[in-house]
């Protein structure tokens, strides 16, 4: 009997070994890291949009905007979902068409002919395509598209790693970045620019070739000041006053900023009650305090600690987008994670920034918290592709990828 149990037991082991690393890729893989984060952000998301525009607690229910949270993150976990299913080699094909139809809703936007009741300018800016209760924002949607696009561009090509060679990736990027600062919408524009020299690092490009570009860019820097917009050359003063300490324009243009200041201030190191938070919320009315400036609500609800809680969220999605790539053999997924990771990252760099007042104020969201449709569905279609890339059992690239030595 021992001896058949023994058996038996011995016979289990090979099976259950044999599943695990046949599943091992579906069931444990670094994507889990990026679906976990996003889930614990889009939770507080809702809260902290509740907490921020609704004064009192006791009223029962959600604030509208944070009730339409739930409808937005319950619409992205299912389009990251499907995001998942076919195989991103696959999804790669579609990158040209994906990238035709975000131009050519970019293009929409600025057509003079199109009544305010679709495209209807907010803040100055024709950014949104009303679609009833949903306004669809092309320019979040086009970030993905520029991804796919020039990772499927870079993923066998040995050009890039010339000077000349890089003039046509310029070209790509200038199209939707062109569209997008015609809106206006420089945040969002400037968000291509480092996401692109992540992937051409991530490609192989040489670094010295991308140094040159950003010294002449700082050089000419100055030359572009003047053609900035009046509030643009204001934000950059604003700034530059906050760094010195004055207080100049603490009820105009610095308002907004000083506020979120004021509110991340109080929350200390451990934050503030649920009560005290709204009612500082409600006497110190911050401007896109549930979009924007979330961040803001954040540290005043949850402290300095719950501010470095956040972040570390975000570092944690990251990380996962890294892993993915770094254990994807194959070109092109392993840029897709880092185009999508970059666009993250840079965004949440530059949105805290902006709420802690050491860069200018240039509408950038914080992805899975600020309130918003098109931002929520994007971010967890990204968080879906690194889960596609991540669960698929690494293979060698079917033709050379861009892994060579550093040849002349």
């Amino acid at each position: 009997m021992a001896a058949a149990g023994s058996m038996a037991g011995g016979g289990a082991r090979p099976y259950v070994t044999d599943t695990i690393q046949k599943y091992r890729y579906t069931l444990i893989h670094a994507g889990w890291l990026c679906v976990i984060a996003a889930l614990a952000l889009s939770t507080i998301s809702v809260y902290t949009i509740d907490v921020g525009l609704r004064p009192d607690a006791a009223e029962g229910g959600l604030a509208p905007r944070a009730s339409s949270q739930l409808v937005f993150i319950a619409i992205g976990i299912f389009s990251g979902a499907a995001a998942v299913l076919p195989h991103y080699r696959l999804i790669g094909f579609l990158a040209w068409p994906a990238m035709a139809l975000s131009v050519g809703l970019l293009v929409f936007l600025l057509l003079p002919g199109v009544p305010d009741s679709i495209v209807r300018p907010v803040n100055g800016a024709r950014a949104w395509i009303q679609l009833g209760f949903f306004n669809l924002q092309p320019s979040e949607l086009t970030k993905i598209a520029f991804v796919l696009v020039v990772a499927q561009y870079l993923r066998f090509r040995r050009t890039h790693r010339t000077f000349m060679g890089l003039l046509p990736i310029a070209g790509i990027a200038f199209v939707p970045l062109a569209l997008i600062l015609k809106q206006p919408d420089m945040g969002t524009a400037l968000l291509f620019i480092p996401t692109l020299f992540a992937l051409l690092v991530a490609a192989g490009a040489r670094i010295r070739h991308l140094v040159i570009i950003v010294l002449v860019a700082a050089l000419a820097a100055p030359a572009v000041y003047p053609v900035l917009k009046p509030y643009q050359k204001a934000r950059i003063k604003a700034v530059i006053s906050q760094i010195r300490g004055e207080r100049e324009g603490a009820h105009g243009i610095n308002y907004q900023s000083l506020t979120a200041q004021s509110l991340a201030g109080s929350g200390q190191l451990t934050g503030s009650s649920d009560a005290h938070t709204r009612a500082l919320a409600r006497f110190n009315p911050l401007p896109e305090r549930h979009n924007d400036m979330i961040f803001s609500i954040v540290v005043a609800r949850f402290g300095f600690l719950g501010g470095l809680g956040v972040l570390a969220l975000y570092m944690l999605w990251i990380s996962g987008a890294l892993l993915a790539a770094a254990a994807c053999k194959d070109p092109f997924g392993r840029l897709l994670c880092v185009g999508l990771m970059a666009f993250i990252g840079t965004q949440v760099v530059v949105n805290v920034g902006m709420n802690v007042g050491l860069l200018p104020i240039i509408g950038i969201t914080l992805p899975f918290l600020s309130h918003g449709g098109s931002s929520m569905i994007t971010v967890w279609i990204m968080t879906g592709l690194i889960v596609n890339v991540a669960i698929r059992k690494p293979v060698p690239p079917f033709r050379e990828s861009f892994e060579y030595g550093d040849d002349e």
